[in-house]
């Protein structure tokens, strides 16, 4: 397959997924649903009290997290459910299929955060940017690593029995490197600190993207077709 096809079947998957989602809406709306709640619940529990910039910097990647467990876990499930996998496996190579999964999973994911963040700035009183750049990089660092770790765990657990349960198991001792990590970058941008004080925390955030991108590269295949 050249690359120009290659590309042109991944936009197809992608477009494929992007008309299911904007025509059953159901991951947009457990998503933006999770976080509307989530939020509500956290300015409840916080009222008057004064909570530290470093704790809400925490609390918004917590927020992400789970949000991006309620959504994204039916990437596949999907496919199993409506019957549409053999038909997949028929007219696509498997890594056009992971790369356009892929795809979605980060505009959505990326819209998501977006949306977030701004309600996040938004209500929450207590959490204020000190470096828009570091914050910046930092979302959008850590919006690629939740896709592209999202994506292969959730053609992992498609194939098990208990889908629900076993999504956010195994995602959080694969994700929690990666947490820490944007956790601290946040805590940095809201400190105000210098650029330089957060490379390293880039470098380990694009060291996660690209192991976990490689791994998903030569596993997939084996995974799609079992």
């Amino acid at each position: 397959m050249t690359t120009s096809s290659a590309i042109s079947a991944t936009l197809t998957i992608f477009k494929k997924d992007l008309r299911s989602e904007l025509r059953t809406r159901y991951a947009l709306n457990a998503l933006i649903m999770f976080v509307v709640t989530t939020l509500s619940v956290i300015l409840f529990s916080i009222g008057n009290e004064s909570v530290s910039p470093e704790l809400l910097s925490g609390v918004l990647w917590i927020i992400i997290f789970f949000s991006t467990m309620s959504g994204l876990s039916r990437t596949f499930v999907s496919e199993e459910e409506r019957g549409t996998v053999m038909t997949l496996h028929l007219i696509a190579r498997p890594l056009t299929i992971y790369f356009g999964k892929l795809l979605f999973n980060l505009i959505l994911l990326g819209a998501l955060n977006i949306f977030t963040v701004i309600l996040y700035l938004i209500f929450v009183s207590g959490f204020a940017v000190g470096n828009y750049l570091i914050f910046s990089v930092t979302i959008f660092l850590g919006t690629l690593g939740l896709a592209s770790a999202s994506t292969i765990i959730a053609a992992i657990i498609a194939k098990a029995n208990t889908k629900g349960t076993l999504y956010p198991v195994l995602s959080f001792p694969i994700l929690l490197p990666l947490l820490l990590t944007v956790i601290n970058a946040t805590k940095l941008s809201v400190e105000g600190g210098a650029f330089t004080d957060a490379v390293g925390e880039f470098q380990v955030l694009i060291s996660y993207l690209v192991v976990i991108t490689a791994i998903s590269y030569l596993l997939f295949e084996y995974i799609w077709k079992e």
